[in-house]
């Protein structure tokens, strides 16, 4: 910095030359004396030392010579006043710079050194400097520190001592020297001091490296231009991009002291670019844990391979963070879905891998499966070339043999396929603005502990997160909101998913949905799927509604707790089974649906909320608790909350076991279902047989197995009208469809019993 290049302010005084009245014998204000035409001074032309120069007699205790041009103090700015003398003949003088200064309305300012170090002349003819530096900060090496209030200065010097001798002084000079005090002015470093050029092809590296070293604390600047970094560098102090960087893909830019989204986009100009070289460093550089995304969009002309990104590593098991910004789309051909219909042969023996694949190089890892007898969200999860063979996430429920599937590889705005392992990743509040371009996350093909918080996937195309593997295990996904691109089409005509999972232990909480075909197909099991609105719905009368959730593990383990499920419903089946018929497993067992919220509007009578759809026969019920639910249903009244779906089988009702279907709350449905069922009969002739019909009531349409209690309400009678003191037994299972109850008495009685029915049989 130097005011006089950068602002054209002129500190120089006039040369002695120009005339001694502008030279002052007082202080130099205006009025003071002026060596013009003084007894004790002269200017000398032609000096051998100095050319022009004044000869001056020191006649005072103090000989002051003091420019009476008014030299501009600024803040920051610091000026080093020099001045060149030598002693001509008798008594040798002490000599220092000195100054008057002055402030507003041009008062003098108190309280301020006023002079320099002295230096005192010893021999005749030789040259001394003296110096001092004047300037408003109290800095080490300022001689005389002024403060702000000082906005101007009277310069010169004092001749102290004794008196008599004369001597002969070189045009003062006054120059800016702030560059002495760059650094704690500034408190930066420019890489251009340490050989940097910015011309995108010399390599800046070392210059970075060099500034970095020397910065010591202080701020690094990276002025205006290209520098290209030939390899991986790491900057340890703050740093300030003007320009920008380029470096090879495998290059690493670790910004320890600003590591946050908005330095990288200063480094390298571009939100994409600057996004995935961040990553880079997050999973490089072990004290980076979150990347901070500052609040900025990043647009993507196309999916962005994470692995590709980081380049140097297939696995990472460190909690890491990315937080806090949007990512949006450019739309064009690179988001267009990839589309292979390719003959393969399934063997349900090696259940989750298709041989014999024709074309196989042409199908990309993380592909969707369709085709006769595979269920929803089956992916493509690694590929053998050589061996033309495919990996794929689930079994096939019924596809042995040959056939031609078809392969859809959607695209993602983050895809993380090309990773082998990647866990305890959290994403937390950001938006995915999918735009109906583009899909959101693809996961990794195995990992643990994937957690999306407080985060918006909006519009997505066909996909809200899919998992091609098992990189779900332990997912969570809390307090985020799902918007569809499909709120315009019928139910039965969206596409897209919200989320699909393969492991197991998945925690779904507290999500807003909004108007996907299903909001989540879960594969695995022990899932918590707790407090989220899942809305359905569209504008059709007496309309079809799809399921909200489908859940394809037989054997469950898990809770569906406090939703809201909106126009949707649940729907159980076995379609991720290679062998779907009942072979020896725990078939349908061990559900909670407890305390849910169950509405649907101007749907068709026949829809249900809960739906068990077995691929297989001989499948059963075993422990499952639906309790503590409200259904309801708007603009029509529905037939019930409960079905099984038969079109590939029907349930074995002779082996339910250990079944709650209890407590639940029915509004403007038909037939409420409860198990254990009481429910009350009345015998109006005197009979030795009651045939009780416990259905349609019981659930599933499941068989009368037990009657756990029969109470009289109120006195029983003979066909004489006596009253009979009596106990029946009961038969169960009767009736054509094995949902009546005989009571069966020992006489011939009437009357009003209330009994208790099960569909379970006891433990």
């Amino acid at each position: 910095m130097n005011k006089a290049i950068t602002d054209g302010i002129v500190f120089m005084p006039q040369p002695f030359a120009a005339g001694l009245d502008q030279w002052s014998s007082g202080d130099g204000t205006p009025g003071s004396d002026t060596y013009q035409n003084a007894v004790n001074a002269a200017f000398v032309p032609g000096d051998q030392d100095f050319g022009g120069a004044l000869e001056i007699q020191k006649i005072d205790a103090v000989q002051r010579l003091r420019y009476m041009g008014e030299t501009p103090i600024l803040p920051g700015c610091y000026l080093q006043i020099r001045a060149r003398i030598k002693a001509i003949s008798g008594n040798l003088p002490t000599v220092r710079i000195a100054a008057w200064a002055g402030g507003a309305g041009g008062l003098a300012i108190t309280g301020v050194n006023l002079s320099g170090p002295q230096v005192t002349l010893s021999t005749y003819g030789d040259v001394v400097e003296v110096t001092a530096i004047v300037g408003s900060g109290a800095r080490n090496g300022v001689d005389m520190a002024w403060g702000t209030q000082t906005l101007f200065g009277h310069f010169g010097l004092d001749l102290t001592g004794a008196s008599g001798g004369i001597v002969r002084i070189d045009d003062i000079v006054i120059e800016d020297v702030s560059r002495f005090f760059l650094r704690d002015i500034v408190s930066a470093v420019d890489v251009r001091d340490f050989g940097a050029v910015g011309d995108g092809v010399a390599d800046d590296h070392a210059a970075f490296e060099a500034a970095d070293s020397a910065a010591n604390g202080r701020e690094i600047i990276v002025p205006a231009g290209t520098y290209f970094l030939g390899q991986s560098t790491t900057i340890q102090n703050r740093i300030r991009f003007e320009g920008t960087l380029e470096m090879a893909e495998s290059s690493i830019l670790a910004l320890t002291k600003n590591f946050d989204l908005p330095a990288y986009i200063d480094a390298f100009g571009d939100s994409e670019l600057a996004f995935k070289k961040a990553y880079q460093a997050l999973l490089n550089n072990a004290g980076h844990v979150t990347l901070d995304l500052g609040g900025r969009k990043v647009a993507l002309r196309a999916p962005v391979d994470m692995a590709a990104a980081v380049n140097n590593k297939t696995t990472y098991k460190q909690r890491h963070v990315i937080e806090n910004g949007q990512f949006s789309v450019f739309p064009g051909p690179n988001w267009d879905t990839e589309v292979v219909t390719s003959q393969a042969t399934y063997d349900p023996g090696n259940a989750k891998r298709l041989a014999n694949v024709v074309n196989v190089a042409n199908i990309p890892v993380g592909s969707v499966i369709t085709g006769n007898g595979v269920g929803r969200e089956v992916y493509v999860t690694a590929r053998n070339i050589a061996a033309q063979r495919l990996d794929i996430s689930q079994p096939l429920f019924d596809a042995a043999g040959t056939q031609v599937f078809t392969f859809r590889r959607f695209k993602y705005m983050l895809d993380f396929s090309g990773f082998e392992q990647i866990s305890r990743m959290v994403m937390s509040e950001i938006e995915f603005q999918c735009s109906g371009d583009c899909s959101g996350i693809l996961l990794p093909p195995t990992g643990t502990g994937f957690h999306l918080r407080d985060c918006f996937i909006t519009r997505p195309k066909d996909r809200g997160i899919s998992s091609h593997g098992e990189g779900d295990q332990g997912m969570m996904i809390d307090r985020c909101q799902f918007l569809s691109d499909e709120s315009p089409l019928l139910s039965t005509e969206r596409v897209s998913i919200g989320f699909n999972s393969n492991a197991n232990d998945i925690k779904v909480r507290d999500n807003r949905v909004v108007h996907f075909r299903h909001f989540g197909v879960v594969g695995g099991s022990s899932s918590i799927i707790a407090g989220n609105h899942v809305f359905q719905g569209d504008s059709a009368l007496n309309g079809i509604r799809t399921a909200g959730f489908v859940l394809t593990r037989t054997n469950n383990r898990g809770t569906i707790n406090g939703n809201y499920i909106d126009n949707c419903f649940i729907e159980w089946g076995n379609e991720h089974d290679q062998a779907p018929g009942f072979s020896g497993e725990f078939s349908f067992s061990a559900l909670s649906i407890t305390d849910n919220v169950f509405l649907a509007s101007d749907v068709a009578p026949w829809f249900t909320f809960i739906m068990v759809k077995p691929h297989g026969a001989g499948h059963f019920v075993n422990g499952i608790s639906v309790n503590g639910n409200s259904f309801r249903g708007i603009g029509g009244v529905i037939d019930r909350v409960e079905t099984v779906d038969t079109s590939f089988a029907d349930l074995d009702y002779n082996r339910i076991r250990n079944v709650t279907f209890d407590d639940n709350a029915f509004h403007n449905i038909e037939t409420s279902a409860a198990s254990p069922l009481v429910m009350e009969h009345t015998e109006a002739s005197a009979a030795s047989t009651w045939v009780v019909r416990p259905a349609p009531r019981l659930p599933f349409g499941a068989w009368a197995q037990v009657v756990e209690s029969v109470v009289a309400a109120g006195p029983l009678r003979n066909g004489a009208n006596g009253v009979e003191y009596v106990t029946p037994y009961y038969q169960a299972n009767q009736g054509a469809n094995s949902d009546q109850i005989n009571l069966r008495w020992p006489l011939a009685v009437s009357g009003t019993v209330i009994l208790k029915v099960r569909i379970d049989d006891p433990l």
